[in-house]
């Protein structure tokens, strides 16, 4: 039997080009859907990273004190300030969920099939919350202290801007996420994923693969709200 001969190989940037145009070598054996995800994860990654660069150019430019995290977002509990109370409770709820995905898809390729929508159901809970508590935040800020995306009473101008900003570009991927998160759970429920049913949108069936491939893009959405937490709230 001949042996593979890899220097025949095209090398330097040529042979990267090759590599990549040919699925037998870059995704050989990788599902299209979950090689799809990846990719729409990546160019989702340049979007929030332009996010957060322009907020940090902004920060680092203006004349104007920027706003103190600590004092815009605390809350009063018995008369007490408690300075980012409710973004530290959104933080937990949304890395909880990140945990409970991670076991759906464990019982998913398991073929526990009640065990599995369950825990997609409290990881749509757990998104449901999250935004709930981001819409109290912004009603907070907007209808209260008199936040606006052209203006901001405490300080500089341009805080109001990136943080509807940020915060609403990554609050509708957790709201897309909650949706697809109940309609997955309600497929499995009823056996789509064991039945080889066809699925919304879609004449393609499918199985517990895309419980997976779901799981990639809620891990990557708790990711980015970590960047957020520490690049929006700490700094």
């Amino acid at each position: 039997m001949s042996q593979f001969d890899i220097s025949k190989l095209p090398q330097g940037p040529k042979g990267f080009v090759h590599d990549l145009g040919s699925d037998q070598r870059v995704f050989k054996g990788v599902p299209w859907g979950k090689a799809m995800m990846w990719i729409f994860l990546l160019s989702d990654t340049f979007i929030f990273s332009c996010f957060l660069i322009s907020l940090m150019t902004a920060r680092a430019s203006t004349v104007v004190p920027w706003p103190n995290a600590s004092e815009v977002f605390g809350l009063t509990v018995f008369g007490t300030p408690v300075p980012l109370l409710l973004i530290a409770i959104m933080t937990f709820v949304l890395i909880t969920s990140s945990g409970t995905m991670a076991i759906a898809v464990k019982f998913g390729y398991e073929k526990r099939r009640k065990l599995c929508a369950w825990f997609l159901v409290a990881t749509a809970l757990g998104g449901l919350t999250f935004v709930g508590m981001q819409a109290f935040e912004w009603s907070k800020l907007i209808f209260h202290d008199g936040v606006r995306p052209w203006y901001n009473p405490f300080g500089a101008h341009q805080f109001g801007s990136f943080f509807f900003m940020v915060t609403g570009f990554h609050g509708t991927h957790v709201s897309i996420g909650v949706i697809f998160l109940l309609i997955f759970a309600r497929k499995t429920f009823r056996g789509d994923f064991d039945t080889g049913r066809k699925g919304y949108f879609t004449s393609m069936k499918s199985n517990y693969e895309a419980i997976e491939i779901l799981g990639l893009y809620w891990h990557f959405v708790d990711l980015v709200w970590v960047f957020i937490f520490a690049f929006f709230y700490l700094w």
